[in-house]
Order: C-alpha cells, then structure tokens, then sequence
C-alpha cells in the first residue's frame, strides 16, 4: 500500500526567528540581573522586605554609605523596598543625582527625638547651592519629636515626586532658600505637626497634584517669588490651608481647600501681583481668603461656599482688589436646610480703597453680601453682581450692600432680590452711610426686589 508522504510547511525566515527569540532570551535576563551589580553611578541597596537591611546592622549607616558612595559628577541611588529605622538624618552633599525608592514599600523611619530631619539635603560649603537634586518613590515618617521629613537648603532645580511624607514632629517638606525652580508634585503630605511643605525664601515654585491632610497648616510660602500652586487637594487641616506673606507674583488656583479650622488661603504683609482663581474654598470655620496688607490682588473665579466666616475679609490696609466672576454661597436647594446648616458669609472691606467687586453671585449669605466698614472707604466699585437672599440668617437684618464712610464709590448695575421677608420692611437692600458726601458718590441703575422702600 502506497501512502502518499504529507507535506510539512518550512520555515521562511528561520534566521530571523532564531534573531527574535534570543533578543527576548536576552532581555529577560538583563532584566532579573539589572540589580545584581550596579552600573557606573548607581547605588543599588541589596535586600528588602523587613527590615530593610539585616538585623543588628544600622540602617542609617549603610544609607549613608550608599548615598556617599555615589560619584561626585551625580548618580542613582535605588533604595529597594523595606523599612529602614534611623535615628540621624541622612545627609545627601552633591547634586546631579536621583534619589528613588519603590513606592511606599520603601519606608523610611525617623526615630530621631531631636528634632532632626529624616533627610538633609545641603551642600557642606557655606552658602553654596547644590543643582538638580531629584527625590521621588518613597514613604517617610517620623515622631512627635522628629524634625521635618525631608530638609532642603539652597538646592536648585529640585525636584520631589510621588513621595508619602507623614506623622513627622516638624514640617512634612521644609525647603530653605531653594531659589531656582524647585518642583513638588504627585506627593502626599499628611499629619505633619506643622506645616505640610514649608517654602522660604524660594522662587519660581511648582507645587501641582498633591493632597495635603490634617497638618497644622497646608501650605506656607513665606520671602519668596512666583508660586504657581495648581491642582492640589488640602482637606481637615488644624490651622489654615495655604499661607502667602511678603510673595510677589504668584497664583493659587484650581485647587480644593476644604474643612480647615482656620481659614483657607492667607495673603499677608507684602505681597502683590498676585491671583487667587478657580478654586474651591469650602466649609471652613474661618475665612475663604483673608488679605492683609496685601496689594494688587485678583480674585476671581472661585467658589466660597459653606464658610463659616467671611469669604473674602480685606484689612490692616489691603487696596489694589480686583474681586470678579466668584460664587458666595450656603446651600441652594432646600430652604430649611440652609437654614439649619452651615452659613455662607460675603466680602468684609476694612477702610480699603480701589477695589472693583463685579460679576458675582452671591446666594444667602449671612449677613451683608458686601460690607465696607471702618472710618474711610475710597473708590470701591460694586458693579454687575447678583444678590439673591441676603442675611440669611436674620432675614431682614442686614442690607446686602453696606458701606460706611465711602468716598468716591459706585453701585451700580447690580440686581439685588430678597424673597425671605414676609413684610414690608424700612431696610434698605443699599446704603451708604458715615461721612462721605453723597455728591461723591454714585447708587443707581441696580435691579431692586423684596425690600419695603427704593432700596437705598
């Protein structure tokens, strides 16, 4: 019997085939051995787990080894994961080097009691700067009595990232004088007795995608030039969320600030030029924003909701206020219910001047919707706003537009309604009253509803 031989398909491109396979071959095993001996300019820590390092060996040592091993010209030092208890700071001297962990499995423990740092990144000249110091891919805690997480002095183009920074005894992040470019981003800062990131002295900041959590206070950027602070998330601090004094040129904006016992952003002593925008600013028990002193500010496009003091509180001499296109308010839906709930209060000028207050809504607020108090108020301009059921709280109590002592101020344009009284009342939704001659200032053209008289 004949059988006819089958056919077997060949291989067209057997060499390329044979190529393909030992090219994959070859990068799984470079990949399983990357680690076992490092290139030139990298430190590699060997081990992980827990403890990081054997026991009866001194984890602060052998960090410190590994760091100081590292070429003057720069490197990367991996820290593989574990947790590694120290009790001095490690001291990081030369720049051009990247700094990594694995995530939060790499853990850092601070038990020093003095309050050192965990970190201390500085050079060992006096007054000189390090450049290009990257920190990124760690958890780092520390003690009622520790210092801050991570301390940086005069470092420029730093750079920290996906770090975990919590339960530290000082500031979460302190960076002192870093004066060129200096970058926080996709970084947890939580529990820090004082402040989450401390910036002095810095210039050119980025601060973006972090979340901040029941620190003493946020954030705090004090001496310094050009913060750009951008979608952060700051909720449950014991103090005030962010802190600006004597910075010029700066912006705060589309970030959410909720529920600290203080208030929610502070501008204080010489800063102008500077933008709070975009932002929600809710359900604090102290103000939205509270300048003082401050001059040349725009605030604009925020949302000031829930707030148990005033949104917006200008005094000690703050002039210069742009304030446009923000939202005041308590909750809009169920009357019984804002009533029952938190307040939403309104924008308090203390003897400003040269403030423009345009294109708001404001929406049950407390009390007045804007009130300027005090013995002179010069030059304010109340103009295009909406004002829906102002004094809330106390219907009937207070006008929704009040300023004492004005000289050359404007209210014009604004439509203004009040549907909570149920009688004609003798207050008006304007007034203007104190020493300012009425001749030198204007009320006219505004959209008046639910008062008992004209309005003014």
């Amino acid at each position: 019997m004949y059988f006819a031989p089958r056919y077997v398909p060949r291989c067209r491109y057997p060499f390329l085939i044979l190529v393909l396979v030992l090219t994959v071959l070859s990068l799984l095993f470079i990949k399983t051995t990357a680690r076992a001996e490092a290139p030139a300019g990298e430190s590699v820590l060997q081990g992980g787990g827990e403890p990081g390092v054997p026991p009866g060996t001194d984890a602060r040592e052998v960090l410190q080894a590994q760091v100081d091993s590292l070429p003057a010209g720069g490197g990367h030092w991996v820290i593989p994961p574990g947790r590694y208890e120290i009790d001095q700071p490690i001291v990081v001297s030369r720049g051009d080097i990247l700094i990594q962990g694995s995530g939060s499995a790499t853990h850092i423990v601070n038990r020093n009691e003095n309050g050192e740092p965990a970190f201390r990144i500085m050079s060992p000249e006096e007054k000189a700067y390090l450049w290009r110091v990257q920190v990124c891919d760690l958890r780092i805690t520390g003690n009622p009595k520790s210092g801050a997480g991570i301390q940086v002095t005069r470092a420029n183009e730093l750079l920290l990232s996906r770090l975990s920074v919590e339960h530290n005894g000082g500031d979460g992040i302190l960076m002192d004088h870093c004066y060129e470019d200096p970058r926080v981003c996709d970084s947890l800062m939580t529990y820090n007795a004082a402040t989450g990131l401390n910036l002095l002295g810095c210039h050119d900041i980025v601060v973006s995608a972090n979340q901040f959590e029941e620190n003493m206070d946020g954030l705090h950027c004090i001496d310094g030039y050009n913060l750009t602070m951008t979608g952060n998330n700051l909720d449950d601090h014991l103090g005030n969320g962010v802190v600006i004094q004597n910075t010029y040129g700066s912006i705060v904006s589309a970030n959410m600030i909720e529920e600290c016992n203080g208030h929610a952003v502070i501008l204080r002593g010489d800063c102008y030029g500077d933008a709070i925008s975009a932002n929600t600013l809710a359900h604090c028990k102290g103000e939205g924003v509270r300048i003082e002193n401050a001059r040349d500010i725009t605030i604009s496009a925020n949302a000031f909701v829930l707030l148990a003091d005033h949104s917006i509180h200008a005094l000690n001499g703050a002039a210069q206020l742009t304030i446009t296109g923000n939202t005041f308010s308590r909750y809009p839906f169920d009357p019984e219910r804002s009533r029952k709930g938190d307040p939403g209060g309104g924008i308090l000028l203390e003897s400003a001047r040269d403030v423009a207050i345009s294109g708001n809504t404001f929406t049950a607020t407390r009390q007045e919707a804007v009130e300027a108090a005090g013995d002179s108020n010069h030059r304010i301009s109340i103009t295009g706003n909406t004002v829906f059921n102002a004094s809330s709280e106390a219907p009937g109590a207070f006008c929704a537009f009040f300023l004492e002592n004005p000289t050359h101020c404007l209210v014009v344009n604004n439509i203004i309604h009040d549907e909570q009284q149920k009688e004609a009342t003798s207050l008006p939704a304007v007034c203007l009253e104190g020493t300012g001659a009425t001749a030198e200032n204007a009320v006219h053209d505004n959209l008046i509803s639910g008062y008992g008289n004209a309005g003014t």
